[in-house]
């Protein structure tokens, strides 16, 4: 019963062999997958997915790392997007992924931007009655303060959830979901059973993020949504559960915050 809460089957990555790679996903018995937009573009490409595989479903923002260059361009963008969710509303299960990312932006005017693309995408998805699927990196003081001025009505989840404590517990109090993914798995990742037993079963959700963060077993490969099993695993071996149940909560639970 495995679901891959958050994948980018829409990357450019998968161009040269994507049917290919959604056929073994299948094939490795994963249930159901989230392709997460984070662009106009991605976005877009992830709805035509959902259109062609009925296990596939959508999600579309303007993610922190796909700002534009010209701040008339963002809105008008932002301005599709939700015109996009408005319209392919059996394909699209949330806003997403948007939030913010100080790691690799360093001008303040900028990160202004993100900060204002955010807040109107909580908006939308406020208006539009849908969760959210939030980025954050290296901006978590800024992430939960917009999250706590902007209360988000159908709450969501933080996918790729950074490995910090104070983070975790404030997001759950705010009622948001934690997603895992790779990283939990790797060798040098000193806190994850720490991290993972934060988590009540009930908010826990795994991801590949695929094509990156390729999980221990695999790493350094591209990644696909097939690895989300070994996500599963080390939250299994975490919470000291079957592998089964850990499958069974994880896919309940995506189901349960995104309305599939």
């Amino acid at each position: 019963m495995l679901f891959d809460s958050h994948a980018h089957l829409d990357d450019e990555k998968f161009d040269n062999d994507r049917e290919q790679v959604i056929k073994e996903i299948k094939q490795a018995g994963i249930k159901k997958v989230i392709s997460a937009g984070y662009s106009l573009e991605g976005s877009q490409k992830a709805i035509l997915l959902s259109k062609q595989y009925d296990w596939i479903y959508a999600t579309c923002g303007i993610s922190p790392n796909d700002i534009p260059q010209q701040e008339d361009e963002l809105w008008k963008n932002i301005a599709k997007i939700e015109e996009m969710l408005k319209t392919n509303k059996e394909n699209v299960v949330a806003v997403g992924e948007i939030g913010l990312d100080y790691y690799w932006e360093k001008e303040e005017k900028r990160k202004e931007w993100q900060r204002k693309a955010f807040k109107k995408q909580i908006e939308i998805a406020n208006e539009l009655e849908l969760p959210i699927v939030i980025h954050t990196r290296d901006a978590v003081a800024d992430t939960l303060q917009i999250l706590k001025e902007n209360p988000v009505k159908q709450k969501g989840v933080f996918h790729c959830c950074p490995q910090n404590r104070e983070l975790i517990k404030q997001a759950l109090q705010l009622g948001f979901y934690i997603s895992f993914a790779g990283p939990i798995t790797f060798k040098n990742s000193k806190h994850a059973d720490e991290m993972i037993a934060l988590i009540p079963n009930d908010k826990l959700l795994i991801e590949t993020d695929s094509p990156y963060l390729a999980p221990e077993p695999v790493r350094g490969t591209r990644n696909t949504p097939k690895n989300v099993q070994y996500v599963a695993q080390k939250v299994a071996e975490s919470k000291h559960l079957p592998l089964e149940e850990i499958e069974k909560i994880t896919y309940e639970n995506t189901c349960k915050i995104f309305k599939i």
